[in-house]
């Protein structure tokens, strides 16, 4: 199964919780909290307001080299998005992909989407863990700062 699939079949449209593929084409369904959506609010609308041109998009599916993986929250350049906008998935991740930690997710979970983010074209990833707070990382390395956001707060309320 390819994420054109999954997105095109009516048993799958509306559902009240996320999806993803693993590399087998078996879907992945990862609950959340209502905290985890207050977050991916507040980031995507901090987001529009300090970066004007691009699209913030939220739940977006991104092709990795492990099939379909969904950023919490996505920023993509005014050049990326018109590539991919009208794409079933990205197939080049966008250039700032975040993940807000789920209860269930793993660390190791967590790191992986963020190697596989890199690999797909990303510049930065950033984690919001459950009470707000933000790490950011470039391809490189762990920062202090976002470097395509530099005033974005480093903690939410």
């Amino acid at each position: 199964m390819n994420w054109q699939q999954v997105c095109s079949d009516p048993k799958f449209q509306n559902l009240p919780y996320k999806i993803e593929l693993n590399a087998k084409g078996q879907l992945i369904m990862s609950p959340a909290k209502l905290y985890h959506g207050r977050f991916q609010s507040k980031i995507g609308f901090l987001l529009q307001s300090l970066l004007t041109h691009g699209e913030v998009i939220t739940e977006c599916a991104i092709l990795t080299s492990d099939s379909t993986k969904v950023a919490d929250v996505a920023w993509f350049s005014e050049k990326r998005w018109k590539e991919v906008q009208d794409d079933f998935e990205a197939s080049i991740a966008p250039e700032l992909c975040v993940e807000i930690v789920s209860y269930s997710n793993t660390q190791k979970e967590l790191m992986a989407k963020k190697r596989l983010y890199f690999q797909a074209g990303a510049q930065e990833f950033w984690l919001c863990d459950q009470q707000g707070q933000l790490q950011f990382w470039s391809t490189r390395r762990k920062l202090k700062k976002s470097h395509l956001v530099p005033d974005f707060p480093s903690h939410l309320e």
